[in-house]
């Protein structure tokens, strides 16, 4: 139940996150005539980017925070209301729209995206700096580490395929299991022997900082130091799902959201994009996940053209009906192009 005196707003589409497929999501349905709202809470995976890659457009010296600002600014223009709050619960509601239960007010919509993404699961202190020695994304970082002495920290089988991955990019690569039993398979174990990949099976006790912050070496129980420049951390990840599972969305065994080519939930209205999806965790290939979305929903939404049982019964569309862009969404692109 909804409490009498909570702030209801309505809209034709709510985002909730504020991430790369979010932001994308909401400036699709912003653009194409659809009252949206993106509610955020700030931070996420994106903002923790110190320096943005492999994206075309967008130099290097651009942190994440940096990127997600632009975006916000460029949904704010096109008249998409951006709102940090915390959502805590979503259901359906007696005329079939979706009711977004938020700290400050209840948010109604006809469509949801889910854009709630997933945190990486880190490893136990002492640890590198993140950014700074400690890494989470392999096609993201790799080439920071281009003949590099690099570590990867797991004991799982997707740890023991990183490292043999990152022996494309250097000839010096550590497994570090931090006294873990390895969990990969006895295929995996003869493809680690036939690889030159050092096991060292010792918990890490210190880490060794250079002026600038990056890590130099890292401290091992025994008394050894081995000497790195970075590495990856591979403990897996824990998706953002719990409003998907209020919403009956079907959630895949990984804890990923289960969507179709364009982000479409097993619930109608309801689409996922972004991290909380399956698929490579990179910030292009969300951006075109929440372009996908937002094109699909304005296919769901859009007020024309009428199918023809319709006009046959209500007659041809009128003058005044159009355009099926909201009042308000058509005065700030009027006024957005005058500006232009």
């Amino acid at each position: 139940m909804t409490d009498d005196s909570t702030d209801q707003r309505e809209y034709d589409v709510v985002v909730i996150g504020g991430g790369p497929a979010g932001l994308t999501a909401g400036l699709y349905t912003t653009r194409l005539g659809h009252s949206t709202a993106v509610i955020e809470r700030g931070g996420g995976r994106a903002a923790m980017m110190q320096d943005v890659h492999n994206l075309v457009g967008v130099t290097e010296d651009t942190s994440g925070n940096e990127f997600l600002e632009t975006g916000r600014e460029q949904l704010v223009a096109y008249g998409c209301d951006v709102i940090r709050e915390f959502v805590s619960s979503a259901g359906e509601t007696d005329d079939g729209r979706v009711r977004i239960c938020g700290t400050d007010a209840d948010y109604v919509a006809d469509c949801v995206v889910l854009a709630t993404g997933f945190d990486d699961v880190h490893p136990d202190p002492p640890l590198p700096r993140t950014g700074r020695g400690l890494h989470y994304c392999l096609h993201c970082d790799a080439y920071m580490f281009v003949d590099e002495p690099v570590y990867v920290m797991g004991s799982s089988e997707s740890a023991a395929h990183v490292a043999a991955i990152m022996l494309n990019f250097t000839d010096d690569v550590d497994l570090l299991t931090r006294g873990d039993e390895p969990e990969w398979s006895d295929e995996t174990a003869t493809m680690l022997e036939d690889h030159p990949i050092d096991i060292v099976r010792e918990e890490v006790t210190g880490v060794r900082n250079g002026e600038d912050g990056w890590l130099e070496a890292l401290e091992f129980a025994d008394g050894t130091e081995r000497e790195y420049r970075g590495g990856f951390g591979m403990y897996g990840s824990e998706y953002h799902n719990g409003l998907a599972a209020n919403l009956g969305c079907e959630i895949n065994d990984d804890g990923t959201i289960a969507v179709d080519d364009h982000g479409r939930t097993s619930v109608d209205g309801i689409y996922a994009v972004g991290d909380v999806t399956p698929g490579h965790n990179q910030v292009p290939i969300a951006l075109g996940e929440g372009a996908k979305a937002g094109i699909a929903i304005h296919w769901e939404l859009r007020e024309f053209p009428r199918e023809l049982e319709e006009t046959e019964t209500a007659g041809p569309i009128r003058d005044e009906q159009v355009p099926g862009i909201p009042d308000e969404l058509l005065e700030q692109a009027v006024e957005f192009h005058t500006y232009d």
